[in-house]
């Protein structure tokens, strides 16, 4: 990964930001820092867009602490950014306007876990697997999974998903209700722990995917997962990227409740090979799970070996072992690490993009095609049950030619997935990398709208400013 270049901004007033970091260092002593290094680390690091720091770092401990600090910035309208893992890949966690940064590492607990209503209830900096962990021997899980182990309070902020996702959802369809300190200092609980309400507006869906910008979680009401009975893993090979597609859309339009259903196209599976210490057959592969009874497995797994062969792909092998499996597994999640091994030296662009299903297929061959005579390297790795596929660019940033390519493809990759009637992003989120594409999205209405509704819930504009839409 190339050095850490940071952003220049504009030199704002001092005294406002002096005046909160005095009153927060009296507050909360060694739990504020201000040295270069530790801000640093809180703005981006993960892509190629520059690294903006905050003024200064704190660690809360609990709400209260959150309303404090939110407040003390609120009278000196001095910017607010709540950080959890700093796992986001759109510059989600950036600083362009200075400000106070507020690190969730010490709000981690679990509150309480519901096993019989299949909930839970958690503080933000949690990361997935620490819930998990908590929850092993509780016969729940929280499915929830994206590839890095992100805290529960970012991954409900970017509408984060996973591989689980074609199953169970994303993060908007397993959260059932938020505590949220809003922009002058006061608590909002979002809803109550019922599965489902006609109760007024949907406050909780309005601050998933928010990215920060209404308000900041600061606990989670989390829908939670049986374990099933019998968990059947495996991988299934195919002579393109097409046909895994294909195979991909008839499996979940003949309505098999696959769990999982991963695409790695050639190049990335060279790149887990290599990093992962694996053997796979360096040829486009589906990654696939299964959950239910012994019964109901094995009528899924050989049904989907079926349509698989009908497209040429196969044949299906099942890790029988948990130890396999999780290495399998571990592996998809490991598929960042991955890439950034295949060019040692360049810097590692993760972007993604989503489509109906049934445009699945056109789009990543007609991407896989842009990218060969773009001649870039860039693996491509996806959760296709949900049309969503990730592009990981590996990119010398000294080429000039090679960075403009690059700018060219990431346009072309957009407007490829709005002109199918999809999205700029499945799950990375908007940050400030994809704000530019929110226009041909959604449309001019929509985005008044959503600025109407950042004006009055934040109207100083301190909640993460510069993100999403811009006032």
């Amino acid at each position: 990964m190339a050095n850490l270049q940071i952003q220049a901004r504009p030199k704002p007033d001092r005294k406002p930001v002096e005046t909160v970091i005095a009153a927060l260092a009296a507050s909360f002593g060694n739990r504020l820092v201000t040295s270069d290094a530790v801000r640093a680390q809180h703005g981006n690091t993960l892509t190629w867009i520059g690294n903006q720091p905050p003024d200064a770092v704190v660690f809360p401990q609990t709400t209260e602490d959150v309303q404090k600090i939110v407040r003390l910035c609120a009278a000196e309208r001095v910017p607010v950014i709540a950080f959890g893992a700093g796992t986001s890949l759109e510059g989600q966690v950036n600083a362009p306007r200075g400000g106070i940064c507020l690190d969730f590492r010490d709000m981690n607990r679990v509150l309480a876990v519901h096993a019989e209503d299949l909930d839970c209830v958690v503080e933000p900096g949690i990361t997935r697997k620490q819930l998990n962990e908590y929850l092993r021997d509780q016969g729940v899980f929280f499915p929830i999974d994206p590839g890095a182990d992100a805290s529960l309070g970012g991954m409900a902020s970017t509408r984060a998903s996973g591989t689980n996702a074609v199953r169970y959802g994303t993060m908007k369809d397993n959260v059932l209700a938020l505590k949220v300190v809003l922009a002058n200092g006061e608590v909002m609980t979002t809803a109550r722990r019922a599965k489902k309400t006609a109760s007024g507006y949907d406050l909780t869906h309005l601050m998933i995917g928010a990215e920060g910008t209404l308000g900041i979680i600061t606990e989670l009401t989390l829908r939670l997962a049986g374990i099933p009975e019998v968990i059947a893993s495996g991988i299934c090979p195919f002579p393109s990227v097409e046909a895994a597609c294909k195979t991909t859309i008839q499996t979940i339009q003949t309505g098999i409740p696959v769990a999982r259903i991963e695409l790695l196209d050639a190049l990335q599976v060279r790149a887990s090979n290599a990093y992962s210490k694996l053997a796979l057959p360096e040829t486009p592969m589906l990654f696939v799970e299964f959950h239910g009874s012994e019964a109901s497995v094995a009528e899924q797994t050989e049904r989907f070996g079926e349509i698989a062969a009908e497209f040429g792909g196969g044949p299906f092998e099942r890790a029988t072992q948990a130890e396999e499996r999780t290495r399998l597994w571990q592996a998809r999640h490991d598929a960042y690490w991955a890439q950034v091994g295949l060019r040692p030296g360049t810097h590692a662009l993760a972007s993604d993009v989503c489509v109906p299903i049934s445009r699945l297929a056109e789009c990543v061959a007609e991407t896989q095609r842009d990218i060969a005579a773009s001649n870039l390297v860039a693996p491509i790795v996806g959760h296709v049950g949900d049309g969503n596929f990730h592009v990981g660019l590996m990119v010398d940033l000294n080429d000039k030619d090679e960075v403009a390519r690059t700018h060219a493809f990431l346009e072309r990759l957009v407007e490829r997935a709005l002109a199918m009637d999809g999205t700029c992003t499945g799950e990375h989120g908007v940050g400030q990398g994809k704000m530019k594409y929110l226009l041909a999205e959604h449309g001019e209405p929509a985005l008044d709208m959503m600025r109407a509704i950042k004006r009055v819930i934040d109207p100083l504009d301190i909640m993460n400013p510069g993100k999403i839409v811009s006032r």
